[in-house]
């Protein structure tokens, strides 16, 4: 009887993931020109054409624009809008707003994919507890990411971040039910599916060069969402705010990379 090799994470040489890195820098400066743009009274659109001229005066192309007819360069998420926010002309940030802004960028054919969550002006401090513990629950997650774990072990990881964050902010957060990580590189959204809690120990295995976009999506609420009209914007069944938080990762033989770096 012949033994299966055990199914990997894809993974990628050292050259292509300095090359996925390359990308996923032109994402970290999208990223910080648009928190930077990101002011009262700005519109998502306008935040879109920040993000755009930034990848593509970098020599690439923004992944999301034309991704099965999204129209826009970001998603740009306000508030009770967790994920896939279409940007707008009529969306127009005020004092207090909660803002996700995930952004994507080819380069040379490699995919950068990264996400923050932010605020307009001052937070409330639900909010800012609330993008705090998104944050590190991803960077729990991105711990996790090590030669011979497990893709479940990541998820497992990223709910023990989430639960304790809980205690350390004395409030519940809900994971957002159904969404999740994938697999990245030469598309943006690859196999396998990366859920954001879970039991450890099970899925494929990461080998040194596995490549995944860990991303959880926390809420003040429910864990349950709606898609609206649009089949695009994802908001929260009883209107509680959201962030998500995403890097790119790949595991190396001296722990976890971020591909996604964002300039300080």
């Amino acid at each position: 009887m012949g033994f299966r090799k055990r199914k990997r994470v894809p993974f990628r040489s050292a050259a292509e993931l300095d090359a996925m890195a390359a990308a996923g820098a032109v994402v970290g400066s999208a990223l910080v020109a648009v928190r930077d743009a990101a002011k009262v009274g700005v519109s998502t659109l306008d935040l879109d054409e920040v993000a755009e001229t930034v990848i593509r005066e970098a020599g690439a192309v923004p992944s999301f624009k034309g991704y099965n007819g999204f129209p826009g360069s970001i998603c740009s998420s306000v508030n009770d809008v967790v994920v896939h926010g279409i940007p707008s002309a009529d969306v127009v940030l005020a004092e207090g707003d909660l803002v996700s802004i995930d952004c994507g960028a080819i380069l040379d054919g490699w995919h950068g994919d990264s996400a923050w969550t932010f605020g307009v002006g001052e937070l409330s401090q639900a909010d800012a507890d609330l993008s705090e513990a998104t944050r590190l629950s991803m960077e729990a997650g991105i711990a996790a990411m090590v030669d011979g774990a497990r893709l479940t072990d990541i998820s497992h990881a990223i709910e023990l971040g989430t639960r304790a964050a809980e205690k350390k902010f004395n409030r519940p957060f809900g994971i957002v039910d159904g969404y999740g990580g994938h697999g990245i590189g030469r598309e943006m959204h690859m196999d396998p599916f990366l859920a954001n809690e879970g039991e450890p120990g099970k899925g494929p295995l990461l080998v040194i060069g596995s490549t995944l976009a860990i991303e959880p999506m926390l809420t003040l609420g429910t864990v349950d969402t709606t898609v609206l009209e649009d089949d695009w914007t994802v908001v929260t069944d009883d209107g509680s705010r959201a962030a998500h938080w995403e890097h790119t990762v790949a595991v190396t033989a001296d722990g976890p990379r971020i591909l996604t770096p964002r300039p300080h």
